[in-house]
Parts: structure tokens; sequence; C-alpha cells
């Protein structure tokens, strides 16, 4: 096992051109430079539209605050902490207006040409093991990792474990005490395109 952690607070926050957040680049692969996934937490201070991304796939989560209102080109979508993910095209650069003040949130970004990737929801008592190159798992609670059986790792909250060698594992997650409710959290995982 592979298992690299990475915790949100320990990435320096880059603010965005049009002022309007913040953005923490938790994973870029292979390279920053080049990427072909990316993982990253923003915070929204202010409505405004997103970048525009050609060529790639996004998705986005709520994950604190009041939520937001995006103005997509199929129509507008109502986002708040705890929704699954919203997945749509990079070229659509929506409008965001936030409903009740600033928000924190989670992407992932995929340049279509690149493989497959997917974000969803994680349950508590779930397994998850897709065939995939690169498996991640955004904590957004405290929680327990279980990988293959093995001893359980304990993750804070806001953290991300990841490993690019994970195709055959079994990840299971679990709350981080016995006492406290089911631990909310999202699977990331990518397939890249063997040329």
């Amino acid at each position: 096992m592979t298992l690299r952690l990475l915790h949100c607070d320990a990435v320096a926050p880059q603010p965005w051109k049009n002022g309007g957040g913040m953005t923490r680049e938790l994973l870029a692969w292979p390279t920053a430079a080049d990427w072909a996934l990316r993982i990253s937490v923003a915070d929204i201070h202010a409505d405004g539209p997103f970048s525009a991304y050609p060529g790639v796939a996004r998705w986005f989560a709520v994950l604190q605050g009041g939520g937001v209102r995006l103005t997509l080109p199929e129509g507008e979508r109502v986002l708040r902490a705890g929704d699954a993910p919203l997945a749509f095209a990079g070229e659509a650069a929506p409008a965001c207006a936030l409903l009740a003040g600033a928000t924190r949130d989670l992407n992932l970004m995929l340049r279509r040409d690149a493989g497959r990737a997917t974000m969803q929801l994680a349950r508590s008592g779930d397994s998850f093991a897709p065939r995939a190159g690169l498996r991640a798992l955004f904590a957004v609670d405290a929680l327990t990792l279980q990988v293959d059986g093995t001893a359980a790792l304990q993750l804070p909250a806001f953290s991300l474990p990841w490993d690019d060698a994970a195709a055959s594992q079994l990840w299971n997650i679990a709350a981080a005490r016995a006492d406290t409710a089911a631990p909310r959290a999202y699977w990331l995982h990518f397939e890249p395109r063997i040329s």
C-alpha cells in the first residue's frame, strides 16, 4: 500500500483571478504543471462566474456554508452541504451565487482525453473498490479508513488520503468514534487512458 495523506490546512491558498475566492490544490496528477486530474478545495467569498476550463470535466460539491446556486446552460442548480456532487462541463463556466454567505467546496477536474474519473458521496459501512489506477477519499469529518481489512487509519476532518496503486484494494469508512454521527466524505477515483 502506498497511501499518502494530505491535510487541507497544510496547503497554502491561492487567490482566484477574479478575486471571488481562494483555492487549495490538494492533488495535481501527474504534475502540477501538466495535470490530467486535479483535486482542490475552494473557499468562495463572493458571487461571480467560475473560470472556464475547455476540454475538462468537472465535479463540484459544497462542504460547508449555506450553499450555492449555479447557472448552467441547462438551467439553475442549487447545491448545499451534503448534496451529491454535480458534474458539468468545464466550458460552461457557470455563474455562482452564494445562498447564505461564504462556502467551502470540493472540486475534481479531469482532462477529458486523459481517462475516466468520478466523485461520489461516501457512506459509512459502504465498500469502495473501483478498478481504478488512482483512488482518493476526501474526509469532511474525522473518520476511520480501513484498507483491505487492515487496522483502521484515523483521518482528521478535511484530509485527503490517496493511492495511485489502489486498483485491487477494498476501502471502507466508519465514524471516528462509536458515539458520533455517520461521517461525511467523498470517494474520488481516476482511471488513466492507456495510449
